[in-house]
């Protein structure tokens, strides 16, 4: 295999296209390999280089069924489920504190709030 054909940014010809661009339309990659990349040019930095499919060999996205909705929304709400306090957040608990925001940063003061 040789080496892949690089386009510029916005310059890539009609029959490729992005997973993005690809989801969009109702397609998804079914396997195929990345046929092209595009690049587009940063100041002090490397390119940002983006993988490009071909649209002829994409296949459509396999339906939601039932089974895969049921997991994936009890995954969604694992991740709204606060590991200190066991409560709903109402929110996705940041990666970065790990609980959710009241657990996080308690109130020195209190429930009953400042004291000014």
């Amino acid at each position: 295999m040789g080496a892949l054909p690089v386009f510029r940014w916005r310059y890539a010809p009609d029959g490729y296209a992005t997973r993005r661009q690809l989801r969009a339309q109702g397609l998804r990659p079914g396997g195929q390999d990345v046929a092209a990349q595009l690049e587009r040019p940063r100041r002090r930095r490397g390119p940002l280089v983006a993988y490009l499919y071909r649209v002829d060999l994409a296949k459509p996205v396999r339906p939601m069924t039932p089974a895969r909705r049921a997991a994936l929304a009890k995954a969604n709400a694992a991740r709204r489920l606060c590991p200190a306090c066991r409560r709903d957040a109402g929110y996705v608990i940041p990666t970065s504190l790990g609980t959710c925001v009241p657990c996080a940063y308690p109130d020195p003061h209190g429930p009953e709030g400042s004291t000014l």
